[in-house]
């Protein structure tokens, strides 16, 4: 008898508060059920009450564990498209003592000593680069060339192209020193699908070994699709 009176006690307790799961201040709607219940048989009115509010907490519990469910999906989704976003490469024209050209008409260089190739986006059997997706990319080339004697004529200098259109030009000839060397550094809207490349000039040549003085780099700084 007394732990139906205690329990009753409980349930009143229960429902007399001001909290409610339904939110700050509000009152919770009654349970038919539970009023039914109540109303039949009051010495189980306070168990009643205590299994609707364990009902509300289970309610509010699952509720609170599916928007972090959400949030932590978001957050998975977001951190694969940028691990997917990633592209950069980095490569230098040879590791060992090397020159290339002069030639009869351009060509496309095709740098064989790999530092980076972040996404796979640069194609060392073609000297291209295709970009994986649209965004904002910077570029730097180094063009390094030397005369190989006192007084032999040097003329380093290339170009920087998008889908075969020139961005950049480099150029250093100077028949008063011994080598020449020229870089430029730029930053370029980029649609996914893009061929980026460097072309050497006919009569123009370059030479490098394992110091990697012909580097050319590329690399998104953010998507924008």
């Amino acid at each position: 008898m007394r732990g139906i009176v205690f329990l009753c006690f409980l349930g009143y307790s229960f429902a007399q508060s001001s909290y409610s799961w339904d939110g700050p201040g509000g009152a919770p709607s009654p349970d038919p059920d539970t009023n039914n219940v109540c109303l039949s048989d009051p010495s189980t009115c306070g168990c009643c009450l205590m299994q609707q509010q364990m009902w509300r907490m289970e309610n509010l519990f699952n509720m609170s564990l599916s928007k972090l469910q959400k949030g932590l999906d978001r957050a998975h989704s977001i951190l694969n498209h940028m691990r997917s976003s990633r592209s950069a490469f980095s490569v230098a024209l040879t590791d060992t003592r090397r020159c290339v050209g002069p030639n009869r008409e351009d060509i496309v260089v095709r740098y064989q000593s790999i530092f980076l190739n972040l996404g796979d986006g640069y194609n060392v059997s073609t000297g291209t680069f295709t970009v994986p997706r649209s965004g904002i990319y910077v570029f730097a080339l180094t063009v390094y060339s030397t005369a190989g004697a006192p007084g032999s004529s040097l003329a380093a200098c290339a170009h920087l192209r998008k889908n075969g259109v020139m961005m950049a030009g480099l150029r250093e000839i100077n028949n008063q020193d011994h080598e020449d060397s020229a870089t430029v550094v730029l930053a370029k809207q980029m649609d996914a699908g893009d061929l980026v490349d460097v072309i050497l000039p006919a009569s123009c040549f370059l030479c490098d070994d394992n110091s990697h003085y012909n580097t050319f780099t590329g690399f998104l700084l953010y998507v924008t699709d």
